[in-house]
């Protein structure tokens, strides 16, 4: 399942996650599985054809990361691995950072951050970037939308019917999810 809210020119994207890493961190050894949840920075393309024709969107660079994940092996619902990344170096994430509150209240949590775009920006170290002009109130606008389509996919995680490997072999890598 994947979810996309866009604006001018930053949107949210968020989708579940069956995620293996072949070389995990301590502690973070085995199966994981959750949402992610990423502001990214979106363009509209250019007309492929006529005035009718769809339009080519394109969802681009990654601001923030939010993983509302939990180890495979543990309680449905813990969310005992959620953590978020503040920064990305062009594609790739910077470290794991758990926080309080995540885990517990993860749409509290994750709504405030969204909800002021600047200080995301500013941490991410993009201030700088061309957002569009009203991006910021657009997405604070949108956050109650936007928890509900989270709280939504987390309840069907929780119940076992996203983030899923696929076969019952074992997996030693994996990523299935569109994110």
């Amino acid at each position: 399942m994947f979810y996309v809210f866009g604006f001018e020119r930053v949107g949210v994207v968020m989708g579940d996650l069956y995620f293996v890493d072949p070389d995990p961190l301590p502690r973070q050894e085995g199966a994981e599985r959750g949402v992610r949840l990423e502001v990214r920075l979106v363009e509209p393309g250019e007309l492929k054809g006529s005035i009718y024709s769809a339009r080519p969107i394109v969802v681009d660079r990654p601001v923030w990361r939010a993983d509302l994940l939990e180890a495979v092996a543990g309680p449905p619902g813990s969310l005992d691995r959620a953590h978020h990344h503040p920064a990305f170096r062009g594609w790739e994430p910077g470290p794991r950072c758990f926080v309080e509150g995540l885990a517990t209240r993860p749409l509290d949590w994750v709504g405030a951050r969204l909800s002021d775009l600047d200080v995301l920006l500013e941490q991410a170290g993009m201030a700088a970037v061309d957002v569009g002009t009203g991006d910021a109130e657009a997405l604070r606008q949108a956050v109650p939308e936007i928890m509900d389509a989270l709280g939504r996919l987390l309840d069907r995680v929780k119940a076992g019917q996203l983030a899923r490997a696929s076969g019952d072999e074992e997996l030693t890598s994996a990523r299935i999810g569109w994110l």
